[in-house]
């Protein structure tokens, strides 16, 4: 579990560097970013490598119900991830969609993943993005909510999470237990 622990560590510290070290995130200039982004993608492997070796310990099982409410869950998880930069009506309605999606996502997940390991991964990434929400809030004061947007806003919003919540679930057959519950 210490792969998930040092992933979640240098996920955490690639994002938070912006607001809790900025002048170091400053000397980077614009190679700030590539250097998040290669951190993110190297802390993922660390929390995907750390998940699938760690040793399993149930701590909760709430059934075969609860694979359709994450699925439902998901759903608005998408959707989320994909509202901070639609250019849907609703995109006013929250400051930090995209982070308010990984919280929604991360409790899916825990409600059919009732283990250890999940709980630190997901558990982990919750609180991240909680934390996030809370640097941002006092660091930034809140922009003036979008207020641009459209019906096709909205109807390309809903088309882009269904096919890209398809994709996912595709993926998640193709790599190991069915989203949608069964085998």
């Amino acid at each position: 579990m210490i792969w998930i622990i040092l992933g979640l560590a240098l996920w955490s510290t690639a994002h938070f560097m912006k607001r809790l070290a900025p002048g170091v995130h400053g000397r980077l200039g614009n190679a700030s970013k590539p250097v998040v982004a290669l951190a993110s993608v190297v802390a993922i492997v660390l929390m995907v490598v750390g998940y699938k070796s760690a040793t399993f310990t149930p701590l909760w099982d709430l059934g075969n119900g609860a694979v359709y409410l994450n699925n439902l869950l998901m759903l608005f998880a998408v959707a989320l991830f994909g509202l901070g930069s639609s250019k849907s009506r609703l995109r006013g309605w929250l400051r930090h969609p995209m982070l308010t999606g990984a919280i929604v996502w991360a409790v899916a997940h825990l409600l059919v993943n009732g283990d250890g390991p999940s709980l630190v991964l997901f558990g982990g990434l919750a609180f991240w993005a909680l934390a996030s929400m809370r640097l941002i809030n006092a660091a930034e004061p809140a922009p003036e909510p979008y207020t641009g947007g459209s019906v096709a806003g909205d109807i390309r919003l809903v088309v882009i999470t269904l096919v890209v919540y398809g994709v996912i679930g595709m993926i998640h057959m193709y790599l190991g237990p069915s989203p949608f519950g069964g085998a």
